[in-house]
């Protein structure tokens, strides 16, 4: 069973596996894409909001989990203290089937190179839908986890796969990611290294003593949790759309 946000609002939904077709964003660090004829149609780019109403008063809060794990990673790491989790929007996805093939995260970014706010493709300016929380901050970043294949992941596996999403914010926190130079600039020339770098990241983390209440949920599987909690449940956030700005 399952439950998420939609819309805006928290509402308490109940899908078997398979129930929802699966909704990958339009550009990520883990799958970057030419904008979809959906996307092309778009008039204005109106903002979204992260705000939160009714929530569940039981169950297992993935999102606000999620939330606290990512911010103390950002916080006892140096390499990733140039994050504000404050401008990251965590989300999640229910994805199609629970096997472990496909995406188990990504990072949205919501600028372009450099921090612009607009892109030129096919001789036509571009801008991306803005999203801000209940404060009126806007967020930069969307780190989204498609449920329940994240969850089932190996213990070990789940963590070095926040890390991997997390280093890809780049270093400027200006809304673009990380670029690592060569063609596929969101991991260089090398994912395997790219996944060890992470691992070292996770390691260093680990032997800081985090307290094991922060992740400490991540040793269950989905399945697992749900008979824990009675649910799992979280923010859902819409996929932000690319525009036309002219």
């Amino acid at each position: 069973m399952f439950g998420w946000l939609g819309g805006g609002n928290w509402r308490r939904m109940f899908v078997p596996f398979g129930g929802q077709k699966e909704n990958h964003p339009p550009a990520t660090a883990d799958a970057l894409a030419k904008p979809r004829k959906e996307e092309r149609r778009m008039e204005s780019p109106r903002p979204k909001s992260v705000h939160r109403r009714n929530v569940p008063e039981t169950g297992l809060d993935f999102t606000l989990h999620m939330g606290r794990l990512c911010d103390d990673l950002v916080t006892r790491l140096e390499q990733l203290r140039h994050v504000d989790m404050t401008r990251v929007a965590v989300s999640f996805a229910q994805t199609r089937r629970s096997g472990s093939q496909g995406m188990y995260a990504s990072l949205t970014p919501l600028r372009f190179a450099e921090g612009r706010l607009h892109t030129i493709r096919r001789k036509r300016r571009w801008g991306i839908q803005r999203l801000y929380d209940a404060d009126g901050r806007e967020m930069l970043y969307i780190l989204e986890f498609y449920l329940p294949r994240f969850l089932d992941l190996p213990f070990r596996e789940k963590l070095t796969t926040v890390v991997h999403e997390l280093w890809h914010i780049g270093p400027k926190f200006d809304g673009d990611l990380r670029r690592l130079g060569g063609r596929c600039y969101a991991h260089g020339s090398s994912t395997k290294q790219y996944d060890a770098h992470a691992a070292a990241l996770l390691d260093r983390w680990l032997s800081l003593g985090p307290p094991e209440k922060l992740y400490g949920f991540l040793r269950s599987n989905f399945r697992e949790l749900v008979a824990a909690h009675g649910r799992v449940y979280g923010r859902k956030i819409p996929n932000p759309k690319l525009v036309p700005l002219d």
